[in-house]
């Protein structure tokens, strides 16, 4: 059988590995590694291709690869961090809606090649499949190019990455305080509703509101709908702090409203008014 071209694998409306290869800002000698670490399981069910692999070994390798270096990256930049908290920020840093996020912005669900059924059931936008296709992409640079080429493609990510997820790591969960707080003064387990998702595909900005009874306690913005309601929920609590937090429900007496606001290190929200970008 005849080996067709990696850009014959592709069909209109989704993006060739040569257009990906700049998006990520790695050139790969090899491309048939790159596109091996795109190929979901999936497409190979439904194609008969004797050379094409799945992803799944390059995901296995790329696993690993990223643990040692996100492992080796806090190790240096936090000499004096405890054990315990370098492990728990390392997974916040790794887990599969983190990586799934950063898969997003490299825009690898666009390059994915699958098969149709997984395709149509919303598999380009699945968290598990982004999570492992980037993982396995990791673990083409590194067989293609080297250790030192994959840390240069992952560390500026990772410390981007960082900053979202710093506070939920090294402290105890926001969203987790809060709904101790409203449950032994309410009784109430707090609600979070999602007010809009802005921007392409690739960048998108969410806002969460968080409710209480039948009051709107707070809203927050992140780069993600769990880091929007992480944000929603710190400004719950410094409404808390500062003793101006009402809930309007059946068993309140006060039937006052809440001032809604942002935690302090996000940008003001005003109800009609765009969100600027962070």
């Amino acid at each position: 059988m005849p080996r067709l071209s990696l850009k014959s694998l592709y069909n209109d409306g989704v993006m060739d590995i040569e257009e990906f290869q700049k998006v990520i800002g790695v050139h790969f000698l090899n491309p048939a590694l790159l596109q091996q670490s795109l190929t979901h399981r999936s497409y190979l069910n439904e194609q008969s291709n004797d050379w094409l692999e799945d992803n799944e070994r390059l995901e296995y390798l790329g696993d690993a690869i990223l643990d040692f270096i996100t492992a080796d990256m806090l190790y240096r930049r936090y000499p004096d961090m405890a054990e315990g908290m370098m492990t728990r920020l390392r997974s916040a840093l790794v887990r599969t809606d983190s990586l799934a996020q950063l898969a997003v912005e490299c825009r690898i669900g666009e390059v994915i090649l699958m098969g149709k059924g997984e395709e149509n059931s919303g598999g380009r936008e699945r968290a598990n499949n982004l999570c492992r296709a980037f993982e396995a992409v990791i673990g083409a640079i590194y067989l293609d190019r080297g250790l030192d080429a994959v840390r240069d493609f992952i560390i500026p990510r990772l410390t981007i990455l960082q900053k979202d997820v710093m506070d939920e790591a090294i402290h105890k969960d926001a969203r987790s305080r809060f709904q101790e707080w409203s449950q032994a003064a309410y009784n109430i387990t707090p609600e979070y509703q999602l007010v809009s998702a802005t921007g392409p595909e690739h960048k998108k900005e969410f806002v969460v509101e968080v409710v209480v009874g039948e009051t709107v306690v707070s809203k927050g913005k992140g780069k993600t709908k769990q880091s929007a309601g992480q944000s929603a929920a710190r400004a719950a609590l410094n409404l808390v702090k500062k003793d101006k937090l009402t809930i309007v429900s059946e068993m309140a007496d006060a039937l006052d409203t809440v001032e809604v606001e942002l935690a302090e290190d996000e940008i003001p929200y005003d109800e009609g008014a765009n969100i600027e970008s962070e």
